[in-house]
């Protein structure tokens, strides 16, 4: 393998951290849809022995939405972490693959159907497979360096 290839696959975070942030990510992104989502559906009427339905209500919403997010974004950052890693290569497949598990196994066990298993983890694959080949990434290596600081010397105010 090409010296430039090892550095691209070298990063600071470890596969464990980043399928940790992935699901984290996800968990803050559903319980923010969850909130949205809670807003657009009607108040619950108000029943003699449930105090505030409507906060209730909202917070199952945006702990349902939550975990399913959170579970995605965990399975899809853990299986392409897991063929990086197996492979020695950083390719859309490892996206493809990536996102077929966390659309299968997530969205096919919320669904309990075969078919929507298959659906939801075709179209999660082919939407990160047209994202990766597409080049809509947010790391781009064109060989340079940038610091946060400026390393060469100001000329003094004498």
């Amino acid at each position: 393998m090409d010296p430039a290839e090892l550095r691209y696959l070298e990063e600071e975070d470890t596969p464990l951290m980043k399928t940790i942030k992935g699901a984290t990510s996800g968990l803050v992104a559903g319980t923010i849809w969850g909130t949205i989502v809670a807003t657009w559906q009607d108040v619950p009427r108000v029943e003699r022995r449930v105090a505030l339905p409507g906060l209730i209500r909202t917070l199952k919403m945006m702990g349902n939405h939550g975990i399913t997010f959170a579970a995605i974004g965990g399975v899809y950052i853990g299986v392409e972490q897991l063929l990086q890693n197996y492979r020695m290569k950083r390719d859309f497949i490892n996206g493809a693959v990536g996102g077929f598990a966390a659309g299968a196994t997530v969205v096919g066990y919320k669904g309990k159907s075969i078919a929507t298993a298959l659906s939801a983890g075709a179209a999660l694959a082919a939407t990160s497979a047209f994202i990766d080949v597409g080049g809509q990434t947010t790391r781009i290596d064109n060989g340079k360096e940038y610091y946060p600081y400026t390393t060469k010397k100001r000329a003094s105010a004498d």
